[in-house]
C-alpha cells in the first residue's frame, strides 16, 4: 500500500508535466498524509493541476464516510464499478518519494519501522491514479482521488507487500489519454523496476503527519 507520500518540489510541477496552469500556493510536503487537499494531473488540453483530496469515495461510500486512499490494481481489473471509473477517470499523482512501514520482531513484539523510498536522483515522478468528483450539500464539486497499488519490486519486497504503481514517463500521457484502450491501460498497473530506486530507514517521527520538515526524510 502506499499511505504516506512526499512532494518536496512542487515548483517544478509545470514544467515537469507540461501544464497549462501554475498553483502558486502549493508548498513543500515532506509528510503527505490521507485527507490533504494535493496537486494531481489531469488531461484538459492541455494538462492541468488539480487539487484534489487524498481519499476516493465510490458512490456507495458517500453516506457512510467510506475512503480509500489506495485501490489494488487486480481490484479495478476484476471489478466493473472501479473498471469503469479507470476507462473514464485516471489523473497522475506527482511525488518524489513514499514511505512504507517494515513488520519485525523485537523483544517479542511486532514493530513497525519506516522507510523513505524514491529515486536516486531524487526526480519528480507520477503515481497511477484514479479520481472521482463528488458534490457537497450546496453543490459543489469535490474532486477525491485514490493510488492505484501493485506488487512490489524487489526492492520494496524487503520492506512491504505492495508498492503503488509508479508510471514510466513515457506512459504517463498513455494514462492521461481518454482514448487509450482499456488492455493498455491495464499494461501499465505492473512494478516500476528496482534498479533506479533507492530505500532507507527514518525515524518513527514520520508516523504522526505533524512531522513534516526536511529532516524527517534523513537516515536513522
Amino acid at each position: 500500500m502506499c499511505g504516506r507520500y512526499t512532494l518536496t518540489q512542487p515548483e517544478k510541477l509545470k514544467k515537469r508535466f507540461k501544464t497549462v496552469n501554475d498553483i502558486k500556493k502549493i508548498e513543500p510536503s515532506y509528510n503527505i498524509a490521507p485527507a490533504q487537499y494535493l496537486p494531481t494531473i489531469t488531461r484538459n488540453s492541455p494538462n492541468k493541476i488539480t487539487m484534489m483530496k487524498w481519499g476516493f469515495v465510490p458512490h456507495w461510500g458517500k453516506d457512510k464516510k467510506l475512503s480509500l486512499i489506495n485501490i489494488r490494481s487486480e481490484t479495478v481489473k476484476e471489478k466493473p464499478y472501479f473498471k469503469n471509473i479507470l476507462f473514464k477517470d485516471r489523473c497522475l499523482i506527482p511525488s518524489d518519494g513514499f514511505f512504507e512501514w517494515k513488520k519485525i520482531k523485537l523483544d517479542e513484539k511486532e514493530e513497525k519501522i519506516p522507510y523513505y523510498i524514491r529515486f536516486k536522483d531524487h526526480k519528480i515522478f507520477s503515481f497511477a491514479g484514479i479520481y472521482i468528483i463528488l458534490k457537497d450539500a450546496e453543490g459543489k464539486e469535490i474532486f477525491t482521488f485514490a493510488i492505484l497499488t501493485t506488487k512490489p519490486n524487489s526492492l520494496v519486497a524487503k520492506i512491504h507487500n505492495r508498492m503503488p504503481v509508479i508510471l514510466q514517463e513515457e506512459n504517463e500521457d498513455l494514462w492521461l489519454n481518454s482514448s487509450a484502450s482499456l488492455n493498455d491501460l491495464l499494461k501499465v498497473l505492473k512494478p516500476y523496476s528496482a534498479k533506479p530506486m533507492t530505500a532507507h530507514k527514518i525515524s518513527k517521527k514520520v508516523n504522526s503527519p505533524r512531522n513534516d520538515y526536511p529532516s524527517i526524510l534523513e537516515r536513522a
